[in-house]
């Protein structure tokens, strides 16, 4: 099934598809190394994506960059809402070269980030890294995700970030994996 989500406000127009498919994504959301991590988070998680973004990068990064962050976490949410079973928690390690990443998600109802990281650089190219945080407190909040990210070894900028994305994308492929029992993966037979 496809989940499709459209948002347009004064500062991006975005289309979003998403569906679980190994098809290729096709990705341009005006932000180059944004494009990059997006790919590598498709093939990573096994998400398809197709996105098409028009925002006000002659401003900065920060509205395109979060924007797709939020319909992105909603698309999951109903995509999550629509699975029978999942096996709801998942965590994964990257390394990436020098750099070494952790991420753990849970598919709580909770939205909650904890994002413990320190970039080497300020910029990668013309990337603000600190959009990165922007870009998963926006998508976890959508998702109503409980997720935990740490750098937990540094090194070059691009690397640390990489790692980061791949990590969030394996942890949630493993959250959203079926389960082994049917329906909610929770004790109080409801996640909200």
């Amino acid at each position: 099934m496809t989940y499709q989500k459209a948002r347009a406000t004064k500062e991006t127009d975005i289309n979003i598809s998403l569906n679980f498919s190994n098809e290729p994504s096709q990705i341009n959301t005006g932000v180059g190394f944004l494009d990059h991590m997006l790919t590598l988070f498709s093939f990573h998680s096994g998400i398809q994506l197709n996105i098409e973004v028009d925002g006000d990068t002659y401003v900065d990064d920060h509205h395109t960059v979060e924007d797709i962050g939020i319909v992105i976490g909603q698309l999951l949410l109903e995509a999550i809402k629509d699975q029978p079973s999942f096996t709801r928690y998942g965590s994964f390690y990257i390394p990436m070269d020098e750099t070494l990443a952790r991420v753990v998600t849970d598919i709580s109802g909770r939205p909650y980030l904890s994002f413990n990281a320190t970039f080497s650089r300020e910029k990668v190219g013309t990337f603000d890294t600190e959009l990165v945080e922007e870009f998963f407190r926006a998508l976890v909040i959508n998702a109503r995700l409980t997720t935990h990210v740490d750098l937990i070894r540094g090194g070059n900028t691009h690397h640390e970030i990489e790692a980061i994305f791949k990590a969030f994308a394996r942890s949630l492929k493993i959250a959203l994996s079926k389960s082994d029992v049917d329906g909610v993966p929770s004790s109080k037979g409801v996640i909200e």
